[in-house]
C-alpha cells in the first residue's frame, strides 16, 4: 500500500497554479456483498436519533474478507500547498487531502477501502471528508455520484460532485475549489428542493482526523459546553465534571484530548461567536482547521469510537494499518444530531466552508480563512503564534492592552511554509485585557482575538421527551409537536396523533388541517387531502377573502393537479400567488397548467413572475426554455440554458432542453456522460417536462436512456406507458405496460408521488398486471398506508402466486399491521418454498419461527439444511449459535464462533460477544461442577478480551459481575482464598437498581443477582439478600407498565423485522428479576414459578432458562 500511496502524493504542480484532472487508480479494497433484492422497510428503526428507514434504498449486509486492488475513477486538484482526491464513486467524498509543506496527510488518510456496516444502508469507510445529507449517515455515502471538473478565470479550479437523492429528492452539490497560491480547500454547497412540498435536511461535513496520545480537539474558547445527540445530554467542556455516556468524569477529565475517552462518544457545541474548529496533535505540530460563518454553520461535534479495546476493535474493522481516527463533524443549518432545517418548494440554501491544514499554532483562539492565531497568556508573558494560508508580505502584528498601549508591534512577511511565533513580556495586564490584532499591507484586519472576561456560565439543561397528546393543554403546542417529529423525522412518535387531537378540540384550525392535508399528500393520498386543505381556507377566509397566508391555497392547487382537476388547481395557484411568500412555487404551478394547454405566452409571463421571486429555481429555468422553445425563440431559448447551466451544470432539464433546440448529438452525448446511466435521475428529469404536459420531450428523454441501458429499472417502462397513455396513445401506452411486467422486478422500490399515478393508470389499462400491483403495494407500504399495501399485494398474488417477495411483503404486513400470526407464517414459508435461495427470506422465516416459539431443534435443522444461506449471512449464523448454546451444545458453539469472521452493524454489537460469553460461562459451570477448578478458570479467562474474528472489543467498564463470581468460586475450588476473594469483591460492584437492557452497553438485571451471590460468598448475608429483594421490589413494580421507545433512542439494535411488543417484554423482564431474587433468595417454588412464566412468554430467553436450570438442580 505504501507504494499505491507514494504515488498519490506525489506532487504534481510546483508553482503557483491549479491543476485538476482526472485519473484511474488503484487502491486496496473490500468489496461489498450485491444489494439486497427485497423490500427494506424499518419504519421504526432509530438511527442516529432519527428514522432509520432506508426505503426506496436497497441496503447491503454483507462485507468480503478478502482484500484485492481495485480500479476507482478519481478526480484530482492541486496546487503548491495542497493536493486532494476525490472519489464520485464513494459518494463524492474527499479520500485524500495532503499537506505538501508538513508532509503529511491533514485528513485522515486510510490506505484501504474497507468498509464496515455503519451507514444508513450498511457499508461506509472511515477517512476523507464525507459530506452527510439529507441526514446522517449520508444514504448514498457508498454510492457514485455526477461529476465535472470546472475552470475559472482567476486560475482556480473546482471539482463538482452532484446528486439527486432518492429519499427526499432535493438536490446536493459540492464544489471543491483551490485556488493558487492558497493552503486551503474551498467548498461551495447548494442543497436544491427539486419537490413542491417543504423538505428537511441536515448537512454536516464529516472529516476524519489521526489521533493518538498527543491529539486533541480545537473547539472556540467560549465552548462552556456540549451537547449529545437530541440534547438529551449535556456535558461541561472542555473539562468534564459528570456522568457522560456512562463514564465518571466527576474528578475533572478533559474531553478534549482523545486518550481521555474510553468508550464512544459524541459531543457539540452547544454555541460559538467564533467561525472556527478543528483538531491538532502536538506530536507533529499540525493539525485540520474548519472555517465556516456560524451565523449558517454553528455545528461542531466530535465522534469518537473511544481510546479503548471497543473503539480499537472498531478501527480493525475498518482500516488495516492507520489506527485509530475521530470525526471532526461541521454543521450548516444545524449544530445538533438530528436538528433538521427546512427547504421550502424550489427553495436552494447554498454556502461557504474551508478545511485546512495549520502547524505550530496549537490551540486556535481565532480563525479566518486567512489566518490563524493563537494567544497565551502564562506567568506575566504573552505568546503569539499566526499561521497564514497564502503568502502575505507586510503583514502586521499587534498586541494591545485594553487602554490601547502596544505591547507588540511587529511587521512580518508570512507563509504556510513559514509560522510567526514570539513571546512578550505583559506584566500584570490579564488575559482579557488583552488585544491582538493582524493587519494585511493594505490595513485590512485579517484576524484579531481578545479572551473574554472569566465567568461562570451555566451548564444548559437537557432537551425534554414529548409529551403525549392528551397531556398537552394548546392547540398551539399540539401543532408545533406534531411539527417538529415531522422536521426530525422521529422514528417512534407519529405527528398525525397530535395534529389529530388538535382537529378532535378544534376543527377548523388552519395549521393543523395544512399540515394534516400535507402528510396525506407526503403518502400519495391526493383525494384525501383535499378536505383538510378547503377547511383551512375556509377558515381562513370566514371573515374576508384574501387570506394573509396563502399556504393553504398552494397546496390545495398541488392536491387537485394530481388529481388531474387542472381547473380548480389552476384558480387555488393563482389564489396562493397573492401571498408574496408563495408566489415563487405558485406561479412556477401556474406556468405547468399554462404550458400543458399550449398558452405559452402565458406561461412566460408566469415563469418570469416565478423566477422574479426565486432567480435559482432549477426547474423554472428549465420550463422557461422550453417554452421559449415553444414560442420558436430558438436563440434566446440557447442563451437562457447557457446561463442557466453556469448557476448549474447538472442541470439535466436545461441540457437535454439546449440538445432540443440544436440537435448537437455532442450536446447530448455530454449530458448522458454526465448522468452516468443513472435510471432515477432519468426519472426525476423526465418527471419535470411531463408536470407542464410536455410529454413528447419526457418521452424522448427516457428514451435517450433506454438507448444505453442494459438491466432497465421498470419504473422507466411505466413512465413511459403513462405518459402515451396521457398523450392518448393506449397502443404504445399497453406496450410499456406489458414491459413493465417482464422487467426484472429486484430493487423496484418506487416512492415518487406521481408514481401512484403512474401505477393506477397501468394497474387500470392492464389488469392482468401483478407487477404493476406488488409495486404500488411497496409505495403504499412505505408511506406507512398499510391497508392499501396489503390490498395490492393480496391482488398481485392473485394475478400471479409464483414471486415470492410478495409473498414475503405480505407476511410482514400481516404480522406486523394485522397481528394475524397464521396468516403470516403462511405468507412467508409460501415466500421461501418459492425461492429457497433466497438467504435474507430464509433470515425472516427463522426469524419469525423464534417470535412464535418455535422448538430450538426445528429452527436449528432448518438453519442446518439450508447450511450455505446459513454461512453467508452473520445473523444467521450467529442465530445457529445461540441454538446450539440453548441446547446445551457448548462446545459446537466454541467451535463455530471460532470457524467465523463476524462484522457487526453500529449500535448492534454484543449479539456474537454475548454468545461468547454465554458459551464459557456455561462451560466453566460444567467444570465447576466436575470439579475441574483449573479448566474453568481458564474457560472465564478467555472473556477478558475478545478475538479479533468477532469484530468487536470490551466496553470500559464493562459489567462482568457473573464473570468475577464463577472465577471466585473457581479460585476458592482451588484452596486460593485471597483470589476468590478479590473476584467475589469484583462481583459486587456495579448499579444495584435493575432496569431493563435495551442497548449493547446498559447493565443485564442478572448481573445484581450475581452481586448478591458474591456478598453471600464473601460472608455478608445482608446485602445479598438486599439485592435479591431489591430485584423483586423493581419485578412488581413495573409488572403493569406500559412501555413504550424511548423518546430519545439514538440507535435500536433488534432486527427490527417483526414488531415486538414492548408490553409483552416488560412482562418478561419483570417476571425474571422477580425470579432471580426469588432464586437468590432459595425460594424455589416462586423463583421455578416466575422463570418458568419467562420460559412460556419468550422460550428464546437464555437468561431465563439458564436460571430456571439452577432451580432444577
Amino acid at each position: 500500500m505504501e507504494k499505491i500511496t507514494e504515488y498519490l502524493i506525489r506532487s504534481t504542480v510546483s508553482t503557483s497554479e491549479v491543476r485538476a484532472w482526472e485519473e484511474d487508480i488503484m487502491l486496496p479494497t473490500y468489496e461489498i456483498g450485491e444489494e439486497e433484492k427485497n423490500p427494506i422497510f424499518l419504519e421504526k428503526r432509530v438511527y442516529q436519533g432519527s428514522s432509520g428507514s432506508v426505503y426506496p434504498y436497497p441496503v447491503v449486509e454483507k462485507i468480503s474478507d478478502e482484500k484485492k486492488d481495485k480500479k476507482y475513477h478519481a478526480v484530482f486538484i492541486e496546487n503548491e500547498y495542497i493536493k486532494v482526491m476525490i472519489l464520485p464513486e464513494l459518494g463524492g467524498r474527499v479520500h485524500m487531502a495532503y499537506d505538501k509543506v508538513k508532509k503529511r496527510h491533514f485528513v485522515y488518510y486510510n490506505q484501504v477501502v474497507k468498509p464496515a456496516l455503519v451507514g444508513l444502508t450498511g457499508p461506509w469507510i472511515s477517512g476523507g471528508i464525507e459530506f452527510n445529507w439529507p441526514q446522517h449517515h449520508r444514504p448514498s455515502t457508498f454510492l457514485p455520484t455526477d461529476f465535472s471538473i470546472e475552470e475559472h478565470e482567476d486560475g482556480s479550479k473546482t471539482i463538482w460532485c452532484s446528486e439527486v437523492e432518492r429519499m427526499f429528492r432535493t438536490k446536493g452539490m459540492q464544489g471543491f475549489r483551490l485556488y493558487p497560491g492558497k493552503a486551503y480547500i474551498e467548498i461551495n454547497v447548494k442543497v436544491y428542493n427539486r419537490t413542491s412540498f417543504p423538505q428537511t435536511f441536515l448537512w454536516w461535513a464529516n472529516p476524519a482526523v489521526v489521533v493518538n496520545e498527543h491529539y486533541h480537539s480545537v473547539f472556540p474558547p467560549d465552548v462552556n459546553a456540549v451537547f449529545d445527540h437530541g440534547k438529551r445530554d449535556v456535558s461541561s467542556f472542555p473539562i468534564a465534571t459528570g456522568i457522560y455516556y456512562k463514564q465518571d468524569y466527576s474528578a475533572g477529565v478533559d474531553i478534549s484530548k482523545y486518550k481521555n475517552i474510553p468508550v464512544p462518544t459524541s459531543y457539540m457545541a452547544i454555541k460559538s461567536k467564533f467561525d472556527f474548529v478543528g483538531g491538532y496533535e502536538n506530536d507533529v505540530n499540525g493539525g485540520l482547521l474548519h472555517v465556516a460563518n456560524h451565523h449558517v454553520s454553528p455545528g461542531k461535534k466530535q465522534w469518537t469510537w473511544g481510546n479503548g479495546d471497543f473503539g480499537i476493535a472498531w478501527d480493525r474493522n475498518l482500516t488495516d494499518e492507520d489506527g485509530p481516527y475521530i470525526e471532526l463533524m461541521t454543521g450548516v443549518y444545524t449544530d445538533n444530531q438530528p436538528d433538521f432545517t427546512w427547504l421550502q418548494p424550489y427553495e436552494e440554501k447554498s454556502w461557504v466552508q474551508y478545511f485546512m491544514p495549520y502547524s505550530e499554532v496549537g490551540y486556535v483562539k481565532n480563525a479566518t480563512k486567512d489566518a490563524i492565531l493563537n494567544l497565551d497568556v502564562k506567568d506575566g508573558e504573552a505568546t503569539v503564534i499566526l499561521y497564514t494560508t497564502g503568502i502575505y508580505r507586510g503583514v502586521r502584528i499587534t498586541l494591545k492592552d485594553k487602554k490601547g498601549k502596544l505591547l507588540l508591534d511587529k511587521e512580518t512577511c508570512m507563509s504556510p511554509a513559514e509560522p510567526f511565533k514570539t513571546s512578550v513580556k505583559v506584566g500584570g495586564v490579564a488575559p482579557e485585557d488583552l488585544i491582538a490584532e493582524v493587519r494585511d499591507k493594505d490595513g485590512k484586519v485579517m484576524v484579531s482575538y481578545q479572551a473574554d472576561k472569566p465567568e461562570i456560565k451555566p451548564v444548559p439543561d437537557p432537551a425534554k421527551a414529548a409529551k403525549d397528546p392528551k397531556d398537552i393543554s394548546s392547540i398551539e403546542q399540539l401543532y408545533l409537536t406534531g411539527l417538529h417529529l415531522e422536521q426530525y423525522r422521529h422514528a417512534t412518535y407519529n405527528p398525525l396523533d397530535y395534529y389529530q387531537e388538535a382537529l378532535r378540540r378544534e376543527p377548523g384550525d388552519v395549521r393543523c388541517n395544512n399540515a394534516m392535508g400535507l402528510w396525506l399528500m407526503r403518502k400519495g393520498r391526493f383525494a384525501d387531502a383535499e378536505p383538510y386543505f378547503r377547511t383551512a381556507i375556509a377558515t381562513l377566509t370566514e371573515r374576508n377573502p384574501n387570506p394573509y397566508d396563502g399556504e393553504p391555497y398552494y397546496n390545495l392547487g398541488w392536491s387537485c393537479k394530481m388529481q388531474g382537476k387542472n381547473d380548480e388547481a389552476y384558480e387555488a395557484f393563482f389564489k396562493s400567488a397573492w401571498n408574496a411568500a408563495w408566489q415563487d412555487p405558485a406561479y412556477f404551478s401556474v406556468a405547468q397548467i399554462d404550458t400543458l394547454r399550449g398558452k405559452y405566452t402565458e406561461a412566460l409571463d408566469a415563469i418570469e413572475r416565478s423566477l422574479v421571486r426565486n432567480w435559482h429555481n432549477h426547474k423554472a429555468r428549465q420550463l422557461k426554455c422550453s417554452v421559449l422553445r415553444k414560442l420558436g425563440r430558438t436563440e434566446e431559448a440557447v442563451s437562457w440554458a447557457d446561463d442557466s447551466l453556469k448557476i448549474d451544470r447538472f442541470n439535466m432539464g436545461c441540457r437535454f432542453e439546449k440538445y432540443l433546440l440544436t440537435r448537437d448529438e455532442n450536446v447530448l452525448a455530454e449530458m448522458k456522460s454526465l448522468m452516468r446511466g443513472w435510471s432515477h435521475g432519468y426519472m426525476e428529469y423526465a418527471l419535470d417536462f411531463a408536470g407542464a404536459g410536455l410529454y413528447d420531450e419526457a418521452i424522448e428523454l427516457l428514451q435517450a436512456y433506454l438507448s444505453g441501458a442494459h438491466d432497465v429499472y421498470p419504473m422507466i417502462y411505466c413512465a413511459l406507458g403513462y405518459y402515451y397513455s396521457l398523450k392518448g396513445d393506449k397502443e404504445n401506452s399497453l406496450k410499456y405496460y406489458k414491459k413493465l411486467e417482464e422487467a426484472n422486478p429486484d430493487r423496484c422500490f418506487p416512492n415518487r408521488i406521481e408514481e401512484v399515478n403512474m401505477l393506477q393508470d397501468a394497474i387500470n389499462n392492464n389488469p392482468q398486471g401483478a407487477k404493476a400491483n406488488y409495486y404500488l403495494g411497496n409505495f403504499w407500504y412505505a408511506m406507512r398506508q398499510y391497508d392499501n399495501a396489503i390490498a395490492c399485494w393480496e391482488e398481485s398474488v392473485k394475478l400471479d402466486d409464483k414471486y415470492p417477495t410478495v409473498w414475503r411483503n405480505l407476511s410482514l404486513a400481516y404480522y406486523n399491521k394485522l397481528n394475524d400470526k397464521s396468516l403470516a407464517l403462511k405468507a412467508i414459508e409460501k415466500a421461501f418454498a418459492l425461492d429457497e435461495t433466497d438467504a435474507r427470506i430464509l433470515m425472516e422465516l427463522d426469524q419469525l419461527y423464534k417470535k412464535l416459539g418455535r422448538d430450538h431443534a426445528g429452527r436449528l435443522a432448518l438453519l442446518e439444511k439450508y447450511i450455505d444461506l446459513t454461512d453467508s449471512r452473520d445473523d444467521l449464523s450467529i442465530e445457529r449459535i445461540t441454538l446450539y448454546n440453548q441446547l446445551g451444545r457448548y462446545e459446537e458453539a466454541r467451535k463455530l464462533i471460532a470457524a467465523r469472521k463476524f462484522h457487526p452493524w453500529e449500535g448492534g454489537e454484543g449479539k456474537i460477544t454475548g454468545q461468547y460469553v454465554l458459551c464459557r460461562i456455561e462451560l466453566a459451570k460444567i467444570a465447576i461442577k466436575e470439579g475441574r477448578f483449573a479448566d474453568a478458570l481458564s474457560l472465564l479467562k478467555e472473556t477478558e478480551s475478545y478475538p479479533h474474528n468477532l469484530g468487536e472489543g470490551k466496553l470500559a467498564g464493562a459489567e462482568e459481575n457473573d464473570i468475577h463470581y464463577y472465577m471466585g468460586v473457581a479460585y476458592r475450588g482451588l484452596g486460593q482464598e485471597k483470589d476468590a476473594v478479590e473476584c467475589f469483591k469484583k462481583a459486587t460492584e456495579g448499579s444495584a437498581e435493575a432496569k431493563q437492557a435495551f442497548f449493547y452497553n446498559d447493565q443485564q438485571p442478572d448481573k445484581i443477582f450475581y452481586q448478591g451471590l458474591a456478598w453471600r460468598a464473601l460472608g455478608c448475608e445482608d446485602r445479598a439478600r438486599s439485592r435479591f429483594n431489591n430485584l423483586i421490589k423493581n419485578g412488581e413494580k413495573h409488572l403493569f407498565d406500559k412501555c413504550r421507545i424511548d423518546y430519545f433512542a439514538v440507535s435500536l439494535p433488534d432486527l427490527a423485522i417483526w414488531d415486538d411488543d414492548l408490553n409483552k417484554r416488560n412482562k418478561i423482564y419483570c417476571n425474571y428479576v422477580m425470579g432471580l431474587g426469588f432464586l437468590g433468595l432459595n425460594d424455589l417454588t416462586k423463583a421455578t414459578e416466575f422463570l418458568r412464566e419467562v420460559k412460556n412468554l419468550d422460550v428464546n430467553h437464555q437468561g431465563g432458562q439458564i436460571h430456571l436450570n439452577l432451580c432444577e438442580l
